[in-house]
C-alpha cells in the first residue's frame, strides 16, 4: 500500500533532503573541470545581493551622492564573500545548515523565536520581489497593478515546474536570469560613458562616506550608506548556502575530500558575488551617469523606467538616441522581472531550510510558497487601494517606501545569523582543527558582526522615522525614538540569551565528543537538535542508548 503523505510532515533529518549530496563531482580532475562541478550554488546565493531592494538604494544612492557610495558597495560585498564563506563551509563540514546548527544547541523555546523572526525576515524581502514583479508587469504589459500583485502569486507554478527537472538545471536557470541582468546594465552604462576616473576614486572611503550631510531629497550620505548595507548582506543567504553547499556528494570519512569541497564551494561563492558587486555598481554608475544630477523627481521603479524613456532627463547624447526606441526602459523592465524570478526561487528554498532547521516541519516547496507569497500581497494590495485616489506619484512614492520600509526586519534578524555562525566557525569542537576559522578569517569575521550589527541598529530610529513620513513632526521623531530604542533593546537581550543558550549546547557538545568518537558528531547534534536542545532530554536519550549497547 502507498505511503500517504501529509501536508506538513515532522522533519529531522539531512538539510534539503531531496537534494543533499545529489550532484556528483568529479576527483583529482583538471581545476576548470572541477570548478564547473562545484558552480551553483552561489550563484543562488547570489540572487539575494541583487533583489529589487539592492537596485532602489544603488541607484538612488548614485543620482544623490555621484560615486561617493561605490566604497559601501565594494565593503558590503567582502564581507558577503566572508560571511557566505564561512556558512557554506559550516554545512560542508558539520553536515548540518545554520538552522539546523543552532537549534541544535539552542533550547525550543529560543528556536522557535528565531524561527518566527527570519520568517518575517524573508517575508520583508518578499514584499520586495512582490513589488519589484508587479511593477514589471505594469510596464511590459501594462497589466493594473492590483491584477499584476495576483499575477506574482502565479509563480508558485514556476517553482512547483522547477521542482520537477533537477537541481542543477535550477542553477543554470538562475545563472541564465544573472546574465541577463548584467548584459542590460553593462550595456545601459556603456552607453552612457561614465567618468571612470570617479568610479575608481569612490571605491576608497573617506570622511564623508558615512557623513551626515549633505541631506538630499531626504537622504544624507549616511542612510544611504544604511540602505546600500541593509540591502546586501540579508540574513536568509547565510541560511540558504549553509544548505545548498551539501548538495554535492563529499566522502566525509576523507579530509582530502572534505577539504576540496570547501575549497571549491569558497571559489564558486565568490566569483558569484564578484558578479553580484559588479551589477551593484553598475546601478549606482547608472544612478550617476545616464540621468542628470536631480533630474529624476519619481525615486521608483515607475520614475526610473519612466526616466530611461525620457529624452530630457539623459545626460549623454548617445543615450538618448537609443532612449527614444524605448530599448532602454524595456530592458530596465526586463531585468527587473528577471531578478525578483530569481528571488522567489532562492527565498522558497530558504524557508523550507529555516522551517526543517528550527522547528522540524517539512511542506512541500509549492504550498510553503503560495502561504508565504500571500501573507506578503497583503500589505502591497493595502498600499495599492490607499492610495488609488491619490496623484500617480504619490502611488508611486508610497509603494518605494514600503519596500524600503520592509527592510527594517533585517535589522533584527541579521545579527542572529552572523553572530551563530562566526561562534561555531571559529571552533575547533564544531570543525576540527583543521577547518576552523584562520586567525586573519576569525579577526576580519568578529570586525564585520561588530560593524554590520552596530551599523544596522545605529540606523534603526532613522528607519523607523520613515514611517512616518519624509517630514514627520517632533513628537512623531520622539515616538520613533522610544520605538527604536526598545527594539533595540529587545535585539541585544535576545542576542544575549542567544549566546548563552549556544555556549551552553557547546559545552554539552564537548563532554560528548570526550566521551565517545569525533566521528559521530554530526549524529549527536542531530540527536540535541531533536530533543529540542534540553539538555536534561538529551542525556536521558544518551543514558538510554550506552544501557542499550551495554545489554
Amino acid at each position: 500500500m502507498a505511503e500517504k503523505h501529509k501536508l506538513i510532515e515532522y522533519a529531522n533529518g539531512p538539510s534539503l533532503q531531496e537534494i543533499n549530496g545529489t550532484v556528483d563531482v568529479p576527483r583529482d580532475k583538471g581545476f576548470f573541470k572541477t570548478l564547473f562541478a562545484y558552480s551553483g550554488p552561489g550563484a543562488l546565493v547570489a540572487v539575494g545581493y541583487m533583489d529589487p531592494g539592492n537596485w532602489s538604494t544603488s541607484i538612488t544612492g548614485g543620482q544623490n551622492f555621484q560615486y561617493l557610495l561605490m566604497s559601501v558597495i565594494l565593503m558590503s560585498s567582502l564581507i558577503a564573500m566572508l560571511l557566505q564563506y564561512m556558512a557554506a563551509k559550516l554545512g560542508i563540514v558539520s553536515k548540518m545548515d545554520l538552522a539546523q546548527a543552532i537549534r541544535a544547541r539552542t533550547s525550543r523555546s529560543l528556536g522557535i523565536v528565531l524561527w518566527i523572526l527570519t520568517e518575517l525576515a524573508i517575508m520583508a524581502t518578499d514584499i520586495a520581489e512582490v513589488i519589484g514583479g508587479a511593477i514589471a508587469l505594469y510596464l511590459l504589459f501594462n497589466i493594473p497593478l492590483v491584477i499584476a500583485v495576483f499575477i506574482t502569486v502565479g509563480d508558485v507554478l514556476v517553482l512547483l515546474l522547477l521542482t520537477k527537472i533537477g537541481f542543477r538545471k535550477i542553477e543554470a536557470i538562475v545563472v541564465c536570469l544573472i546574465l541577463v541582468i548584467l548584459f542590460v546594465f553593462v550595456y545601459q552604462v556603456a552607453l552612457s560613458n561614465p567618468d571612470w576616473g570617479g568610479v575608481f576614486a569612490g571605491l576608497i572611503p573617506t570622511g564623508k562616506t558615512f557623513s551626515t550631510s549633505p541631506s538630499i531629497g531626504g537622504q544624507t550620505p549616511l542612510t544611504g550608506a544604511l540602505g546600500i548595507i541593509g540591502a546586501t548582506v540579508m540574513p536568509h543567504n547565510l541560511y540558504l548556502h549553509s544548505a545548498i553547499s551539501q548538495t554535492r556528494k563529499v566522502n566525509h570519512a576523507d579530509e582530502k575530500s572534505v577539504a576540496q569541497n570547501v575549497r571549491f564551494s569558497a571559489w564558486d561563492s565568490n566569483i558569484q558575488l564578484t558578479a553580484a558587486f559588479f551589477v551593484n555598481a553598475l546601478l549606482l554608475i547608472m544612478g550617476v551617469a545616464v540621468f542628470k544630477s536631480g533630474a529624476v523627481k519619481d525615486p521608483s521603479f515607475f520614475g526610473l523606467y519612466q526616466a530611461l524613456s525620457d529624452t530630457s532627463t539623459l545626460s549623454n547624447g548617445v543615450l538618448i538616441a537609443v532612449a527614444k526606441s524605448g530599448v532602454l526602459s524595456t530592458l530596465f523592465a526586463v531585468a527587473l522581472l528577471a531578478s525578483g524570478q530569481n528571488s522567489t526561487i532562492t527565498g522558497t528554498l530558504t524557508g523550507q531550510v529555516i522551517m526543517e532547521g528550527f522547528v522540524h516541519m517539512r511542506m512541500p516547496l509549492w504550498l510553503r510558497r503560495l502561504v508565504t507569497r500571500l501573507i506578503s500581497v497583503i500589505p502591497v494590495l493595502i498600499c495599492v487601494m490607499l492610495t488609488s485616489g491619490k496623484s500617480v506619484i504619490d502611488e508611486h512614492e508610497a509603494l518605494n517606501t514600503l519596500m524600503n520600509n520592509s527592510q527594517v526586519f533585517l535589522a533584527f534578524a541579521l545579527p542572529f545569523s552572523m553572530l551563530p555562525l562566526l561562534l561555531m566557525t571559529d571552533s575547533a569542537t564544531e570543525m576540527g582543527n583543521k577547518f576552523k576559522n584562520a586567525p586573519w578569517i576569525k579577526g576580519f569575521g568578529w570586525l564585520s558582526v561588530i560593524a554590520l550589527t552596530f551599523l544596522n541598529l545605529y540606523g534603526l530610529p532613522g528607519q523607523i522615522q520613515a514611517f512616518y513620513g519624509d517630514n514627520p513632526t517632533g513628537a512623531q521623531t520622539m515616538q520613533a525614538n522610544i520605538i527604536a530604542y526598545v527594539l533595540i533593546a529587545a535585539v541585544l537581550a535576545l542576542l544575549i540569551w542567544t549566546i548563552i543558550d549556544m555556549h551552553k549546547g557547546n559545552e554539552r557538545l564537548k563532554n560528548v565528543l570526550a566521551k565517545e568518537d569525533v566521528t559521530s558528531t554530526y549524529e549527536h547534534l542531530a540527536k540535541m537538535s531533536a530533543s529540542a536542545g534540553s539538555e536534561e532530554e538529551f542525556d536521558k536519550e544518551a543514558t538510554a542508548e550506552r544501557n542499550s549497547e551495554q545489554r
